[in-house]
């Protein structure tokens, strides 16, 4: 059974981290292009951060450069997020994806995990 778990979420004051995880049982992440998510109350599902295969590079949406960092594990067939210097407009569930084609657009992905929240506020 393909299945993506997310953890790690959490409430932060502003100026904080946390590092997310999601982890993949079911398939192997390595043969899978890899992004993580974010959709805010009333807003649209927005691609942050994915992981290209083919030039071995990550890239992130200008929202969070700088601040958020992709990592994976291969061994743990697990991906990171790691999330610094946080503000009370990242607040948002959190999701990872798999799918075949590396893109911020949420529809080129076939399997999600369950998302977590983050909330930012002080």
């Amino acid at each position: 059974q393909v299945q993506l778990v997310e953890s790690g979420g959490g409430l932060v004051q502003p100026g904080g981290s946390l590092r997310l995880s999601c982890a993949a049982s079911g398939f192997t992440l390595d043969y899978y292009a890899i992004g993580w998510f974010r959709q805010a109350p009333g807003k649209e599902r927005e691609g942050i951060s994915y992981f290209s295969s083919s030039d071995d590079r990550i890239y992130y949406a200008a929202s969070v450069k700088g601040r958020f960092t992709m990592s994976r594990d291969n061994a743990k067939n697990t991906v990171y997020l790691q999330m610094n210097s946080l503000k009370p407009e990242d607040t948002a569930v959190y999701y990872c994806a798999a799918g075949r084609l590396a893109t911020m657009r949420k529809t080129a992905y076939d399997y999600w995990g369950q998302g977590t929240q983050v909330t930012v506020s002080s």
